[in-house]
Parts: C-alpha cells; structure tokens; sequence
C-alpha cells in the first residue's frame, strides 16, 4: 500500500510540473492570444500539438518502471491537448505519444495496450472538445481519463503472458494511474481561466467605449473640427494613447496628441494605408511600424467608420512603443468605433432634421426622453459586468430606438416597422426592470396597415413609467393589434397603478395632463388623423388605453370616448 502511495505521489509530481510548466506557457504573450482566439491556423495548431507532443514524451520518459510498465502521465497530456484545442491536437498527439510509447519498448508488456489507448485518449478528448459544454469539460475530462486508464488494465491483463504476470502489475499502477486522471481537469481549468479571460477584458473594454461615448455624445450634436478635436482629446486621454485622429474619406477632420504640429487639419490629406483601410472596410493594425511620416509613432490601429453601410471616415488610434495594439485594446476600438459611427449617424440625421424646422408635431414625433436614455445606458453599463452578449444586444436596441426616432418623416410607416421600434424600446426597457414587467403582443395576422410613426410607442411608455413602475408588484403590459371589420383597434393595456380621473378629464378638455404629454399628443395626433382620439379606462387592476383606425383611411365611425370606465 505504500509503493501504492508512492506512486500516486509520483504521479500527481509530475503531473504538477507540467502544470508549472503550462502556467509559465501562459503568462506569454503569444501564448495568451493563442489561448483567447476562436480559430486557429494550422500552424498554430501544429505548435500546440508538438507542446503537448512533448508533454506526453516527457511523461513516458519520466515513468517509474513496474515490471516493465511505466507509471506516467503520457495521457493526462495527450487528453488535456485535445479537450483544450480540439481534435485534431487531441488525435496526432495522441499518435505521437501512443507511437513513441509503442517504440521505446516494442516488445514490453504493456507497450501496445498503451498504444491502443493513447489513441483512444485522443479521440475521446477530441470528441469533449467538440460536444461537451465548456463549462464541463474539465469533469467529463477527468471521467474519460479514469476511463482510458482503466482500459489499459484491463489490455495489459489481457495482453499479457502469463496472466498472472499482468494481474499483478495492474495490482499495483492501476489505482496511481486511475487517479492520476484528476490533473486532467486541473490543467483544463488552468488553461481555460486564461481563455475566460477574453470575456473579461470585452466586458472591461465594452465598459470603457460605453463611457467614453457618453462622455463625447454632447460633441456629436453639432459636428464640426473642435468638436470632433474635442471628442479625439477625450479618447486620447481615456485610453491612454500617444495620439489620435478621425478623418473622413479623403481628409484629416482632427487629430491630437503627438506630432500634431505636423499636420494641416481640415486640408491634410490621409495616408495610402488610411486610403487602403477605408476601401478595404477592414481594420488596420501597424505594431512596429517604422515608416510613419511621425517618428515617434510605433504603433497604430485604424478603425473604419461606417454610416448606412458605407465607410465614411475613419478612427486613428497611435502610440509612441511599438506592440502597444493588443486584443483588448482592437475590442475596445471596435466598441468605440461603432457607437461613434451611430453617434456621427444619428447627428448627421439630427442636423438635417434642425434644417428642415418641422411644427410642433414633427417636433414631438422626435423627442426622446433624456431618463428614458439615461436608465438605458445604466441598464447597458450594469448588464456588461453580468452578461456582455445581453450588453451587446441591448446596444443594438438602444441604435436602432434612436435611429428610428431620429429617422422619422412625415410619411406614414407600415404598423410592423412602428412594432419593431416598441420592441427594441421594450427589450431596455425590459433589461432595467427584469421579472417586475412582462410584456403580451396580441397582433392579429395579415394586417397590412399604415400609420403615423411613434402612435403606439408613447402608450407603451406610458402604461411602463406610469403604471407598472410605481407598482409595488409584477406588472403586465399587453399591446393589442385586433381586426374589427373595417376598422383595426389598437390598445395598451397594463396591471399597474391605474390612471387617476384627473388625467382622463384633462386630456380629454385637450389639457396637458402633468408629465404626460406623450399621452396628450397621442390623442391630438389620432383625433385629427381619424375623427376621434383616445378611449381611456381605468381598470382593477390598471388601465386601457385604445383607438381605431379605419382601414379605407376614412374617419372612424365608432367613437371611442375617452371615461373612466370599470
């Protein structure tokens, strides 16, 4: 029992040391980016298959001899490549070490039954990679490992000769061997850690992007070269760069930070590379560039900037040490550079907007509110730490909410159009108050309508912030499009606080009803596009809100009067 110990002891020593070994491995830069990509190339994949080609090597030639059988660690290594890189790592070291095994000591013992499963580790591991979840491998690695190890008693039992001989020898490896599968989750979760870390430093730089736009979108409202300065100023110094641009096409709109006395800004025309980046459509990275037309600069990235799917500029980031373009700085650039782009977008949009002067309800129609915009952003920055994929997504929402708003024309829009901008405003929405709002749709099938922009949406909003969220419990909010002949109804209803009789007077005497005007411009809208306005009820629990529209454009014949009914 105590060579048994030994053994063990012996095993998990040199099972360490390759961990040590893998832990230096990455603390390298190389060895880190590796670890962090998604795809490798073949290259790539032929070193890590010759590192763990030699940790199973190692493994072999590291053996305590029993009997002509090694006690090692050849297939904790051979099992950790090929969980961690894939199958084809798994698989060829696998081959290599099984191979290497089967050479050593073509005639031994054990030889061929640690070919066979060497092989077999290899598939098994390849087999993890691909169909088990990331966050199991490490146990089903470990599971798998016992597996291999005790298939190969069970071969070295019946390969050898005498039996007895076998026996014995399995009598006093299998359990160290068996055990020693335990560093195969050990060495997975280690190189893993490293992997997560990727997540980590996107949450990180998606956090970073979000404040640094927040910090320029009051720049983006009236763009011009010290605005855009500004905005280069305000990067720069967050990020720590040595220097940065944004251009357009076909010149330099601002630039700061080293070698700025070097340019004409506003006449300066871009570089070939630039030139390149932007035709391209494709991100530049120069990290030990020694031709820059500013000497000091080592190190860039360029970002294309897009607006309505075409490039229009470009954002230049440049530090003084080359290598300075790592992965977490090309995450935070391209986060950056995206809601710039929508920031240059919507602004654009905006200007022309301010151009053309609307009336009153053009001007409505656009408004945005600032606390529906600030409790998204809180929404968005607390989602980053939790889940960036929701964090992404939410920012998607967020553009396409305000491109919407922003976009918006005094033509009519189909009613599914004005639906996918309430969805995108409920997904925030949705984000900041999680189980306490549940929201229905009820839409019939095959309408086929059209209908003024932002209708439906300030009715959303309303039944939200004015009744679920002052509501103590779960609300539930259920937005109806319903086929009645030759009309079509349109309702909001909510289980919330309901709507007090002083807001269903005022609106309905055309009287601003306190902070609801969304509510009051909705009835003024639908009243002077379809004969009569809102029909408003208050409910136990909550309150509905609805109209008609008729179907030929006509004036509704039904008149929807706003009461308070039960």
């Amino acid at each position: 029992m105590h060579q048994i110990f030994e053994m063990l002891l012996a095993v998990f020593d040199r099972a360490a040391l390759m961990l040590i070994c893998l832990f230096f491995l990455t603390r390298t830069h190389l060895f880190r980016q590796l670890l962090q990509k998604e795809k490798h190339t073949p290259l790539e994949l032929a070193a890590v298959t010759a590192i763990f080609s030699l940790f199973a090597i190692f493994g072999t030639y590291s053996g305590i001899n029993v009997e002509g059988s090694l006690v090692n660690v050849r297939v904790i290594a051979v099992m950790s490549g090929g969980i961690l890189f894939g199958p084809w790592v798994g698989i060829i070291t696998g081959l290599i070490a099984g191979s290497h095994r089967y050479l050593i000591d073509i005639d031994g013992i054990t030889s061929v039954p640690c070919l066979i499963t060497s092989i077999i580790a290899g598939l098994m591991s390849g087999y993890i990679n691909l169909k088990v979840k990331k966050e199991r491998q490490w146990s089903i690695g470990i599971l798998a490992g016992m597996i291999c190890e005790s298939l190969t008693m069970l071969l070295v039992v019946i390969w050898a000769k005498p039996t007895a001989l076998g026996i014995d020898i399995v009598s006093k490896i299998a359990i160290p061997m068996i055990l020693g599968a335990v560093c195969i989750g050990l060495i997975v979760l280690l190189v893993q850690s490293v992997e997560d870390e990727k997540e980590v430093i996107a949450a990180r730089q998606a956090k970073l992007a979000l404040d640094i736009a927040n910090k320029t979108l009051p720049y983006f409202r009236n763009i011009n070269g010290e605005s855009l300065r500004s905005v280069c100023e305000i990067i720069r110094h967050d990020i720590k760069a040595d220097a940065v641009a944004i251009t357009d096409t076909q010149h330099i709109l601002a630039y700061v930070g080293v070698g700025v006395e070097t340019y004409n800004i506003g006449h300066e025309i871009i570089s070939d590379i630039t030139k390149e980046s932007i035709q391209r459509g494709k991100i530049t990275i120069r990290n030990n560039d020694e031709v820059h037309r500013t000497p000091q600069i080592h190190s860039l990235i360029i970002i294309p900037l897009w607006e309505k799917g075409e490039v229009t500029g470009s954002l230049k980031i440049y530090y003084c040490h080359a290598h300075k373009i790592t992965y977490s700085l090309k995450v935070m650039a391209v986060g950056l550079s995206q809601i710039i782009s929508t920031q240059i977008e919507v602004s654009r949009i905006e200007q022309l907007r301010e151009m053309a002067n609307k009336a009153e309800m053009r001007a409505l129609q656009s408004k945005i509110n600032p606390h529906f915009l600030f409790n998204a952003l809180n929404a968005i920055s607390s989602s980053i730490r939790i889940n960036p994929d929701t964090a992404r997504q939410l920012i998607i929402n967020l553009s396409r909410y305000l491109r919407y708003n922003l976009e918006l024309n005094d033509e009519q829009i189909d009613i599914r159009k004005e639906l996918h901008q309430i969805q995108d405003y409920i997904a925030i929405e949705q984000a900041r108050f999680g189980s306490k709002l549940t929201v229905i749709y009820d839409i019939d099938d095959d309408i086929a309508l059209k209908i003024p922009s932002l209708l439906i949406q300030p009715l959303v909003e309303n039944a939200i912030v004015h009744g679920i969220q002052p509501y103590r419990g779960k609300g539930v909010v259920v937005i109806a499009v319903k086929d009645c002949g030759d009309q079509i109804k349109i309702s909001v209803k909510d289980t919330g606080n309901g709507i007090n009789q002083e807001t269903i007077e005022r609106v309905a005497n055309n009287e601003m009803p306190g902070n609801k005007i969304g509510l009051l411009n909705v009835h003024h809208r639908v009243k002077l596009l379809y004969g009569e306005g809102l029909q408003i009820r208050r409910m136990e629990p909550g309150t509905e809100i609805s109209f008609y529209i008729s179907k030929n454009g006509g004036k509704v014949h039904a008149e929807p009067s706003i009461s308070a009914g039960a």
